[in-house]
């Protein structure tokens, strides 16, 4: 991936979605992650992918390296939202700190999908669903277009599980 400037202070609410492929991200939270885009969210896609960014462009999010970002220093609360796949957030100690950072800060939203449910997702996280827009299913289908990639099979709408995060027990931390 290319070098990209710092990311600045803005007044728009930003949100981070985590996942290991692009592919992934636009598959399972594209159309959500474009709607977001238009209601004037700053949207950032963390990735460890190296694969064309265009996909996440064509849905207007910015795309940062995921392990480049995961060694920078949290300065201050900056999120409005995080998404992320369950099974990275279950694998990587270190997105499972940053979740659980934003969490903590008191401001963010979090947002998981994937088949696996975390298991620091208190009980109480029933399915979100979005119904995305028609600008949204179009922008998707281009964005899965540019990436060679098949579209699911609900094309209309994606699931998410929202909501509190607890801090694991110190026996159960990775």
């Amino acid at each position: 991936m290319a070098a990209h400037a710092p990311i600045r202070h803005s007044l728009r609410p930003r949100l981070a979605a985590l996942a290991p492929s692009m592919v992934e991200v636009v598959r399972s939270a594209g159309g959500w992650l474009f709607d977001q885009v238009m209601a004037g969210w700053d949207v950032t896609v963390l990735t460890s992918d190296d694969s064309d960014s265009r996909p996440l462009q064509i849905l207007g999010a910015r795309v940062r390296d995921l392990e480049t970002t995961l060694a920078l220093p949290v300065l201050g609360p900056c999120l409005s939202a995080v998404a992320v796949r369950a099974d990275l957030y279950d694998s990587d100690p270190r997105v499972r700190r940053m979740v659980l950072t934003a969490f903590d800060e008191g401001l963010a939203e979090i947002r998981f999908w994937g088949d696996l449910r975390p298991e620091d997702l208190d009980g109480g996280a029933d399915p979100v669903r979005h119904r995305l827009s028609v600008a949204a299913r179009a922008f998707k289908a281009q964005a899965l277009a540019a990436a060679a990639a098949p579209a699911g099979p609900n094309a209309d709408i994606e699931v998410f599980r929202r909501g509190d995060v607890r801090h694991p027990s110190p026996v159960s931390v990775r």
